[in-house]
């Protein structure tokens, strides 16, 4: 199974960090990206969704405080 990279930008706690790729290493679709925002509590959502080109997007989650994870999708 291929590893989906996950990286970090900006100075977050190594806490969060650990957690994080913890939890978003077996994301392999954006189907399994929003089943594990909806798990979340507080429920997680798409914030927005940024088209970089006909095959491209971009989908924003926000996270917590002023934290959003960013799927990059094709």
């Amino acid at each position: 199974m291929r590893e989906v990279p996950i990286s970090l930008i900006g100075h977050p706690d190594r806490a969060s960090s650990e957690r994080l790729t913890a939890e978003l290493r077996d994301q392999r679709t954006l189907a399994d990206v929003l089943t594990w925002a909806r798990a979340q509590i507080p429920q997680r959502s798409v914030t927005e969704i940024v088209t970089q080109d006909e095959y491209t997007h971009d989908v924003v989650i926000a996270f917590e405080g002023q934290q959003y994870l960013v799927f990059d999708t094709t």
